[in-house]
């Protein structure tokens, strides 16, 4: 996507730019901190660059009486947490230390807030004899900067180091007072504030801010542990073919619906599928159609069908020892999408997530309600018609849902920067969602190492009424029981319930 005359593209241009100047500093033993949200996705790009730890660094403002919007100091959280207190503003203000004992307070529990919400019970990195370099996407007034300079100093920090894409110009002489060492990249004499600086200054979510974060402990904290493992699979009782990636300890698996005249070799799906893979994400890119049924144009389009494909998919996965317990994710393309959110509806909470990367997710309209997985639509603004469409199914979704737009982009999200911004997307939708609890990683199997490719195994039909996604059959199907189709309850329920009939395919386009 064109900067448009901006110094910045968005956050993670700012970080990146930022990265390459810090590494020709050769800074010794690193701690990157972040200020959330705006300096989280800058600050990712730093670290991941340095190879350094990344953590955040939590500040508070705490407002003068009567007028909250003056500072009359601060608050760092740690342990203990760090107060920074503007005497003059204190004096001016008439604030009494039991109004300061009870902002404090509040303020603490906020941030303890934060903390749980952003990183879970993962421990502050120490900073004693380190180099702390504080990143934020921008500066305004710096207050909240120097309170966190002040606290680092404190901890024991050998070097400060202040990184930031922009800031006023008048504002960094003061800084590098408090800062070993001041790096702006774009200090502004005329400064309108920060978000004038990028092209894309959108407000960040929770989702994308923890994204990001993960993204980088990935990047940052893997060892070479091993390489990705590919294997070619076929997916019973149809002999369906799919690609399977496992990443060294894999955080969870993303099963892959395409959409209308695709395959697994889509090689946008294929381009999605591998940064997923680098956030430590198995994936399986599956084929929902047979050869023979891919020659009638009518089955891309019948979306119970290709629902129905998913659920052998996922039995299939919950067969294997190694992938059983993984959390599992959802990523559909076109008509692809409607297939995920029907085999999401039908699967309840053995999904984690659902993606849609210009989807048609109307196209599962009678089901969306029965969605329970976090789900995202990912719509193309020049897609205006796919878009429209997609608003209506986010109304009609009732789990935690968003609707996120690429600017500019069409339905392929072929320009420069669409499909990657895509990808950024749903990586940290899946990274915040596709958490696997502490029981499943302590019954984890190791992922396959020094193991052949997996062998297919048949699975029996569904009876009807549809027993509990997690009910299993015991015997093996007949060869033609075996080639029917035989997830009838992905369908739209025409039967009467104790009917052994399934209900017959729409053919409609």
């Amino acid at each position: 996507m064109a900067n448009q005359g901006f110094p910045f593209a968005d956050r993670a241009d700012a970080g990146r730019r930022l990265a390459s100047e810090l590494i020709k500093r050769r800074i010794d033993d690193p701690v990157v901190l972040a200020l959330p949200r705006g300096g989280v996705p800058v600050a990712a790009e730093v670290a991941e660059a340095l190879g350094a730890p990344l953590d955040l660094v939590l500040v508070r403002k705490i407002g003068a009486p009567q007028n909250p919007e003056v500072a009359l100091g601060a608050i760092v959280e740690g342990d203990p947490p760090e107060m920074v207190l503007n005497e003059d503003v204190m004096r001016r203000s008439g604030a009494t230390q039991d109004y300061l004992r009870a902002e404090r307070d509040r303020q603490l529990r906020e941030m303890e807030r934060r903390r749980e919400r952003y990183l879970g019970s993962r421990a502050r990195v120490d900073v004693h004899g380190k180099t702390a370099i504080v990143v934020d996407d921008g500066l305004a007034t710096g207050a909240t900067v120097k309170a966190a300079l002040v606290a680092l100093r404190r901890r024991g920090a050998a070097r400060v180091i202040v990184a930031v894409p922009v800031a006023p110009a008048s504002e960094l002489p003061v800084l590098s007072e408090i800062a070993d060492e001041v790096l702006c990249l774009h200090p502004d004499p005329y400064f309108r504030g920060v978000g004038g600086a990028y092209a894309d200054f959108h407000q960040l979510t929770d989702e994308e801010t923890i994204g990001h974060l993960r993204r980088a402990w990935t990047v940052t904290e893997t060892t070479p542990a091993g390489e990705m493992l590919r294997h070619a699979v076929s997916i019973p009782p149809l002999g369906l073919q799919g690609d399977l990636v496992i990443p060294p300890d894999p955080r969870g698996i993303i099963l892959f619906a395409h959409g209308s005249g695709s395959s697994r070799l889509s090689p946008r799906n294929r381009q999605v599928a591998h940064s997923l893979n680098e956030l430590g994400f198995a994936t399986l890119l599956l084929d929902l159609l047979t050869p023979q049924e891919a020659a009638d144009r009518r089955n891309v389009f019948d979306i119970p069908l290709l629902a129905e494909r998913l659920l052998q998919a996922d039995l299939w996965i919950a067969g294997e020892p190694e992938l059983a317990d993984l959390p599992l994710g959802l990523f559909g393309a076109s008509t692809g999408a409607a297939a995920a959110l029907i085999a999401a509806a039908e699967l309840g909470g053995r999904i984690s997530a659902v993606v849609s990367r210009g989807g048609r997710p109307d196209l599962a309209m009678p089901r969306l309600a029965e969605v329970t997985a976090p789900t995202l639509l990912i719509v193309g603004g020049a897609d205006t018609q796919v878009l429209e469409l997609n608003r209506r199914a986010l109304a009609a979704l009732q789990c935690e849902k968003q609707l996120r737009i690429v600017p500019g982009a069409g339905h392929l999200f072929e320009g420069p920067g669409e499909l990657e911004a895509v990808t950024q997307m749903a990586g940290a939708w899946f990274q915040h969602y596709l958490v696997p609890t502490h029981a499943e990683l302590t019954r984890r199997p190791k992922p396959w190492r020094n193991r052949p490719p997996p062998r297919p195994r048949w699975c029996a039909p569904r009876p009807s009424p549809c027993p509990t996604p997690t009910t299993r059959p015991s015997a093996p199907p007949s060869t033609a029981s075996a080639t029917r189709g035989w997830c009838s309850w992905a369908r739209p329920r025409t039967e009467p319930p104790n009917s052994t009939a399934p209900a017959p395919r729409s053919r409609g386009g």
